[in-house]
């Protein structure tokens, strides 16, 4: 409703179109890219701010480059998800029998419904699937205007994670100093994404913090080691 969306903040507004799982994986996505870069720098840190400031350039230019190459397999990923609705619609509405409908679509809620619903409701449901389906009349799948502000925000979330590790640089003389510190602020924002994530699936909050926290720069470690 218009009322409830202008209550809400501007960031609530600018990530409502992405499933919380998918805002809360781009901005670990994000804050694991930079931190490639400004771990990457401390086994050999910048002796000045101006290898400081060419280190956060190509961190910033790293992240901008897979936010949008992330916002574009965004698009791809909608336009599959709508491609599925697309082939089921037709394979039940070009079914030879009922029979063959329901076993259309009695497979493709297999993987999507859990098997807790008893028996006589799911052959129920599965039924009026049918029905519904063979009625529909479905648009061309393209991409809508929805798509492309949920990719621009699968971007600037990329790309704004990278963001909090240029404040440092600016406020710290020292280059060694200021990495160490942007470093700090990373995983403290790890830390504080993997504390919201868990708000969502209802697992413990300093636990969750902790693993995604320890994940990231276990991931960094790793991609560090390989030459990443």
């Amino acid at each position: 409703m218009p009322g409830e969306e202008e209550s809400k903040g501007w960031y609530a507004r600018f990530v409502a179109r992405l499933e919380p799982v998918e805002e809360v994986g781009e901005l670990v996505f994000g804050l694991i890219m930079v931190l490639t870069f400004t771990l990457g720098a401390g086994l050999d840190p910048p002796e000045n701010r101006e290898e400081g400031r060419r280190l956060l350039i190509a961190a910033l230019g790293c992240n901008t480059a897979w936010g949008i190459i992330d916002a574009a397999l965004y698009l791809v990923a909608r336009l599959s998800e709508r491609g599925r609705l697309h082939r089921l619609v037709r394979a039940v509405q070009a079914a030879r029998s009922e029979e063959w409908a329901r076993g259309v679509v009695a497979r493709e809620l297999d993987q999507r419904l859990p098997a807790l619903i008893a028996p006589p409701m799911r052959a129920a449901l599965d039924a009026h699937l049918v029905e519904r389906v063979r009625e529909l009349k479905l648009d061309r799948n393209r991409v809508t205007g929805e798509d492309l502000w949920a990719a621009l925000a699968v971007f600037w979330l990329v790309f704004l994670a990278a963001l909090p590790a240029v404040v440092p640089f600016l406020l710290i003389e020292d280059p060694t100093i200021a990495m160490r510190a942007s470093n700090a602020v990373l995983i403290t924002l790890l830390f504080l994404v993997g504390w919201r994530w868990a708000g969502y699936t209802g697992a413990s909050r300093w636990r969750t913090a902790f693993l995604v926290a320890l994940l990231g720069v276990g991931l960094v470690s790793v991609a560090i080691l390989l030459g990443g």
